[in-house]
């Protein structure tokens, strides 16, 4: 059967080299009338975006209808490199709330552009399905229906026969349920890439094909490097901004300057089929299992997937405008093989087209965008893994929006290049590695806990060795190895084996993926959840000791460093010395951009931990996860006010020790040379001392104690030189040990966090909310003036639309994130933040609640109503909470227990 299909498949391909033309006519409609014969270049201009695709196109429609005065460069025809051939599939149900959003944006704007511009863009709401084989893959979808309809995206759980009903090749007997999207749908890349042009065009944009931007003028100023302006070859472009739309050339544009993007390119393929009677019409298919996609075309069907042995491609031409690759049929065979299991019947129909053309990927599967890490005024909106069509309507309001206001108005960490460090992106073997790990698995079921396996150990803190040595289960962010739990056994990062391919053999035995395996679940707790469970409660009951060594720790200092602490952060911070203060870097908007610690110093000896300086001087502490993108956005709003202050990032320099939990004074106090008292180190407090500890140098660790807490729990941390972390630790770990102190990871670290009520930035705390609505109006002061302070006060007096709560379940049910939150039966949000918090019992999480109306919601409403939380498509009776229920008073942080 799979012999005679895939013969009668392949009888009617033709040869690439004879019909490379005919696709390319195909595909590549006129575009709208554009400046093509010696083009006529401006002298000036707002914004220069250069790529004619599906990125730069949609961002100067958006940038055109909000008045800027936009210049689009394409160096040859619009649609060129990657749009022409792209499949123009629109999927919008995802695992993540900020992508469905996005998506959601392009389609909703796809349905209105034939009436603001004139021009059929080439939409199809045709609806969309995805197959599951297995229960496990249902529950996924049953994830994605549950925040679908709390973002009011129409979908469906249906059975097999339903599905064939919809889509009559499928065989029902092949799979055991599927999810439908009816509003999602296809789209012509060329026919909307004239539409937008055209729109723009009639809104004052200018779009001008074969004119080729050989360099950005950059300049070197005290600010950094300045963007100028762009070269052509029929003359400079001055401009203060340019977006980088250049798709699988993106890297080649800055690379020159020193700047860095993390993106390679890959072959990435599809076929269309000859005429198969009945496919009109009807719903698109993608089967992640199989690693297929169907797209309607007409009366054809386009077929693709993601095999996990792309083809990486060295640089590409660049004039490789419209040109395709020889399909290898050998890789492509994994997605033949999956169709004609899928669908029987299609295996009788010949190929009229085969697709092989390049696309940018990057490290973890999401788009490159935002402000560049080194030339001020450069934009990038580009590596979007095959999927440009599909966010490029949202991600080029987005563009428009950053250059506009300065900000995105969604959380668009994720997406913003400034979440990879400079050095991860210079590094090309990591690019590989994991670009091509997000490739492989991107039909792959998305788990909470999953962990990447290419590109480890790029970044190790002083206290590594001891953490493998102590049998730590790693966990990778940002480039840091960090602990997760703590196993009975061993259970390291083997080097990245390419999954067998390219030559490679794979890992026969990994300790690391078996144990990675037991946290990737839906309806049932983690394997390791008893595990992790025992280091909570050791903190909540005695102590445990965290490696937080890889948090950001930046000091701030200079002449105008108060004048600077007042403006980037919302409290108060002009404090005597040695006091700690949690507070938000807020956007104009008032949405936190960062939650950091600061503390007051004085002017020390100048060690790592005592820093000399002149003037004032702050140590800043963030967290690790979001660490390169908290100093850059830091580090912008100081050149762009002017403050005489310099930023010394020390993170690499100093470990970081926390020791928590109600026994850990009187741990502490056995090895630290200073008294630990509440009078000598009150809460918030810190101070410079010293640990006995044995050393190669003697047995005095010079540190600096923090008197601080991520878990609400009497606690201190110690910043440590790095050459003393493991000794220190060591000392640590062996005076607690009568006391029961125990090693504790970060998995019972954010269990301990969202028990007691603390904030996790990019989850339950991102630049789209602000503290009044997460319950962190103690942070930002009355007085004085500070960067989104009118957006405070506004919301102080007129109230909030939408508000943080906390819901706990009585039935012990695992939950995740993402599940819909219901009050009185009606959809109000979703839950942000989800872990087990092993102090109460329950399973706890934060969601953002709004009314149906959009009004001012006030505690009475939040108290008053009856919650449910749907988990897989069941309702859960939950608790709804002002505050966690956990230590209402917050005692224990003050040592009373």
């Amino acid at each position: 059967m799979w012999k005679l299909s895939r013969k009668t498949l392949l009888a009617g391909k033709t040869s690439l080299s004879s019909n490379t033309a005919a696709v390319t006519a195909q595909y590549c409609h006129s575009s709208v009338k554009s400046e093509t014969a010696v083009p006529q270049i401006p002298s000036t201009a707002d914004v220069v975006i250069i790529g004619g695709g599906s990125a730069g196109c949609h961002t100067l429609y958006h940038l055109a209808k909000r008045g800027v005065k936009a210049v689009l460069l394409e160096r040859a025809k619009l649609t060129a490199g990657t749009t022409w051939h792209t499949a123009g599939l629109i999927w919008r149900l995802r695992p993540n709330d900020v992508d469905i959003q996005l998506l959601n944006n392009s389609r909703n704007m796809l349905t209105q552009l034939e009436e603001d511009t004139g021009c059929d863009p080439g939409w199809i709401q045709n609806g969309g399905i995805f197959i599951a084989h297995t229960e496990k893959r249902l529950d996924e979808y049953r994830r994605l229906a549950t925040v679908g309809n709390a973002l009011g995206i129409e979908n469906h759980i249906l059975g097999p026969e339903e599905t064939q009903k919809l889509f009559p090749l499928l065989d029902p007997k092949s799979f055991i349920g599927a999810l439908y999207s009816p509003g999602d749908g296809v789209v012509d890349p060329a026919m909307l890439c004239t539409a937008l042009t055209r729109g723009a065009v009639q809104n004052g944009g200018r779009v001008i094909e074969n004119c080729n931007v050989t360099d950005l003028l950059v300049e070197d100023t005290s600010k950094g490097k300045e963007l100028v302006g762009v070269a052509t070859p029929y003359g400079n472009i001055k401009t203060k901004t340019v977006v980088n739309a250049t798709g699988v050339w993106g890297r080649d544009l800055v690379q020159k300057h020193g700047s860095y993007l993390p993106l390679i390119p890959m072959k990435h393929s599809y076929i269309i089929s000859e005429t198969i009677p009945g496919v009109r019409g009807i719903p698109n298919i993608r089967d992640h299992d199989y690693s297929t996609y169907f797209r309607i075309q007409g009366d054809a069907i386009c077929m693709g997937g993601y095999e996990p042995n792309p083809i990486i491609l060295e640089p590409v031409a660049k004039d490789f405008h419209f040109g395709l690759y020889d399909l290898d049929w050998s890789l492509f065979d994994v997605h033949l093989n999956g169709a004609i299991k899928l669908c029987p019947s299609y295996g009788n129909y010949g190929v009229k087209s085969t697709i092989c053309g390049p696309e940018s990927f990057t490290p973890d599967h999401k788009p490159l965008m935002g402000p560049d890490n080194v030339i001020n005024g450069l934009y990038h909106n580009c590596g979007f893994n095959s999927a440009g069509m599909m966010f490029g309507g949202g991600c080029g309001e987005q563009t428009a929006l950053w250059i506009i206001n300065g900000k995105p108005d969604l959380a668009m960490f994720s997406f913003d290049l400034r979440r990879f460090t400079v050095a991860q992106n210079r590094d090309t073997q990591w690019i590989r590695e994991r670009s091509h790990e997000s490739y492989a698995k991107n039909y792959s079921m998305v788990f909470k806990y999953d962990q990447a396996l290419a590109g480890r150990n790029f970044q190790k803190d002083p206290l590594h060795e001891d953490m493998l040595a102590q049998n730590a289960f790693m966990e990778e962010k940002q480039g840091w190895e960090r602990p997760g739990f703590f196993m009975k056994q061993k259970a390291e990062v083997l080097p990245y084996d390419w999954y067998g391919c390219y030559g490679n053999t794979r890992h026969a035995e990994s300790a690391y993926e078996e144990a990675l395996e037991g946290d990737l679940k839906y309806s049932e707790f983690s394997d390791h959840h008893k595990l992790i469970g025992e280091e909570a409660l050791a903190c909540r009951n005695a102590a445990a000791i965290f490696n937080m060594s890889y948090f950001c720790k930046l000091v701030m200092s200079g002449p105008d460093a108060q004048k600077a602490a007042d403006w980037i952060f919302s409290a108060n911070t002009n404090r005597e010395a040695n006091k700690t203060v949690y507070t938000c870097l807020l956007n104009s908007s008032g949405g936190v951009e960062a939650d950091v610690t600061v503390s007051r110093l004085n002017s020390g000896t100048g060690a790592v931990h005592d820093p000399q300086f002149t003037g004032q001087g702050y140590y800043i502490v963030a967290g690790g996860a979001s660490a390169y993108y908290t100093y850059s956005t830091l580090l912008a709003e100081l050149r762009q006010k002017g403050f005489n202050v310099t930023i010394r990032d020390v993170t690499n320099d100093l470990g970081v020790i926390s020791i928590q939990g109600p026994r850990s004074r009187d741990i502490l106090q056995r090895i630290i040379d200073c008294d630990l008292s509440n009078e000598n180190i009150p809460p918030n407090g810190t101070q410079v001392t010293s640990v006995k500890c044995p050393t190669s140098k003697g047995e005095q660790v010079g540190v600096r104690v923090l008197r601080v807490s991520f878990v609400g729990e009497l606690g201190y941390e110690l910043h440590v030189p790095k050459e003393h972390c493991s000794a220190v630790y060591q000392s640590l770990l062996a005076v607690g040990k009568p006391d029961g102190v125990r090693n504790a990871g970060y998995r019972a670290l954010y269990s301990l966090s969202s028990e007691k009520g603390y904030h996790l930035w990019s989850f339950d705390l991102r630049p789209d909310d602000t503290p009044i609505e997460a319950g962190l109006s103690f942070t930002c002061r009355k007085n004085g003036d500070y960067k989104g302070k009118t957006a405070i006060d506004r919301q102080r007096n007129e109230g909030i639309r939408r508000r943080l709560v906390y819901l706990t379940l009585n039935e012990q049910v695992p939950i995740w994130g993402l599940e819909g939150v219901y009050r009185n039966g009606e959809a109000v949000g979703f839950l942000r933040r989800a872990e087990y918090g092993y102090a109460l019992g329950k399973s706890i999480g934060q969601a953002y609640v709004s009314r149906k109306d959009g009004e001012i919601i006030d505690n009475d409403y939040v108290t008053q109503g009856t919650y449910e939380v749907d988990i897989l498509g069941k309702r859960y009776k939950a608790e709804c909470h002002l505050r966690s229920p956990f230590d209402p008073e917050g005692k224990r942080i003050l040592g009373i227990y």
